[in-house]
């Protein structure tokens, strides 16, 4: 049911997609990547820093979202960004009693739309899937999501970017 109101959202947002898609597909060679050849659920898989992410995705049945067309942006905790929570929060939100709770917190990682560092800091804040807006701010040389740095930024799938984070961004 909550996939398929995911699903359903997505759809409504297809106006903001197309206007973000059409912001972020200029010329990608400045961003110093080549052409992507994976999705964003491939590329997380093989940077293999993402596991924790990867299966709290899968959990959430959030796995073929992710790796349908898209496009998407992907504000990515690594393992030890999930590492950072108190001991327990990862085991007790993987519970499927709390598959809700999980898919809230993993929506609010993802913007619809391939939108780039610079062009997410420009524009300042981003309704995420999950509809609660983040902050994206640049301070002493750092990309800001809300209080999470981008330790990698512009990492190109062939359905959208993802940008690592060092921690786990939680909504309201």
């Amino acid at each position: 049911m909550k996939q398929t109101n995911l699903i359903k959202k997505l759809q409504g947002v297809a106006i903001a997609t197309l206007a973000f898609a059409i912001i972020g597909c200029g010329d990608d060679s400045s961003t110093g990547n080549p052409e992507p050849t994976a999705n964003i659920v491939e590329t997380a898989q093989e940077a293999g820093v993402f596991n924790t992410l990867l299966a709290a995705v899968n959990a959430a049945g959030l796995t073929e979202v992710l790796a349908d067309d898209g496009p998407f942006t992907v504000f990515a905790p690594t393992d030890e960004a999930f590492d950072k929570l108190p001991a327990g929060t990862v085991a007790e939100l993987l519970e499927p009693q709390n598959i809700g709770l999980l898919t809230d917190i993993l929506t609010y990682h993802v913007l619809a739309g391939r939108i780039l560092a610079a062009e997410a800091v420009a524009a300042g804040s981003a309704e995420t899937l999950n509809g609660q807006y983040v902050t994206i701010t640049e301070r002493d040389g750092e990309v800001r999501v809300n209080d999470a740095v981008v330790i990698q930024p512009n990492v190109l799938a062939t359905n959208g970017v993802i940008h690592v984070i060092n921690e786990v961004l939680l909504p309201d």
